[in-house]
């Protein structure tokens, strides 16, 4: 049987490779081929050189902007975000009645899509800065932290699944030899349960990474960028440029070459750092 399966391993997976060669290898490649060209359309490419990539950094500073609000959203929004999950995590795994209910509840905001979400958070954040005659588009602060506490609402829930799920897996037998020691909670918390579910930690800090800095959705519903392009993240800034200035297509497509080499740059960094701790632990 084993043999078998190796025999026809490479055909098993080759449906698999095809699909994830025509829509994202190859989109890929041809996308960083025409980051060096100006074009209106793919059949009229000219090569430019790096004039695309220089052009990103110099006609404005939106796009540096749009790199530093959105590196400062991500940090928040992991933080909190894995933070709440935990301790919601370690609530409900005790034997309280109605966690499942609960469970349930934190969990499905992560149904919504992000346009939806956008425009809810926009309606309840307006309605209670209406009290103050403002809204969310007058200042970028409350723009950015409309943007954690929606991005908190909408993944809290995911991240307390992963986390309850590590909980659970905890061995009880550690847990009651560390009672038996004399440790007390806060000792057992840091010397055995977040040593024990590293593994999901390192999969909620790559998710929640991730998510946070290709956030698009919620972004252009909640403020589409607005004050004058403050609250813009860097998916938002690609999309403007590529769609909304016309010959700035090259720049829009540089754009994006320069955004993927930095989420998975920050995101192999991040796995490399967690990863080691997992073996440390």
């Amino acid at each position: 049987m084993e043999k078998s399966i190796k025999k026809y391993f490479a055909l098993f997976a080759l449906p698999a490779l095809i699909c994830f060669t025509i829509a994202f290898v190859v989109p890929f490649f041809w996308g960083l081929v025409l980051s060096f060209c100006e074009f209106t359309n793919i059949t009229d490419a000219s090569f430019v050189g790096l004039r695309n990539y220089i052009r990103a950094f110099t006609v404005d500073n939106y796009f540096t902007h749009a790199f530093f609000f959105t590196t400062a959203f991500a940090v928040v929004s992991v933080i909190t975000i894995n933070i709440i999950a935990f301790a919601l995590a370690l609530v409900l795994t005790r034997s309280l009645k109605g966690t499942n209910v609960f469970r349930t509840i934190f969990f499905m905001p992560n149904l919504i899509g992000g346009i939806v979400l956008g425009w809810i958070w926009q309606v309840i954040i307006n309605g209670v800065l209406a009290y103050f005659e403002k809204t969310i588009a007058v200042d970028a602060t409350y723009g950015f932290w409309g943007l954690v506490v929606l991005m908190n609402w909408q993944n809290v829930g995911y991240m307390m699944v992963i986390y309850i799920a590590a909980i659970q897996n905890v061995p009880d037998e550690m847990l009651e030899a560390a009672r038996i020691d004399g440790a007390n909670y806060w000792t057992t918390l840091s010397r055995i349960i977040i040593p024990a579910v590293m593994p999901s930690i390192t999969i909620c800090l790559f998710l929640t990474t991730t998510n946070g800095f290709k956030l698009y959705d919620q972004n252009l519903a909640l403020t589409a960028g607005n004050p004058n392009h403050q609250t813009e993240m860097l998916a938002l800034n690609i999309f403007n440029t590529f769609y909304s200035r016309i010959g700035f297509e090259g720049v829009g497509q540089a754009k994006a070459v320069i955004f993927t080499i930095l989420v998975a740059a920050i995101s192999l960094l991040q796995l490399y750092t967690t990863r080691k701790k997992e073996y440390e632990n």
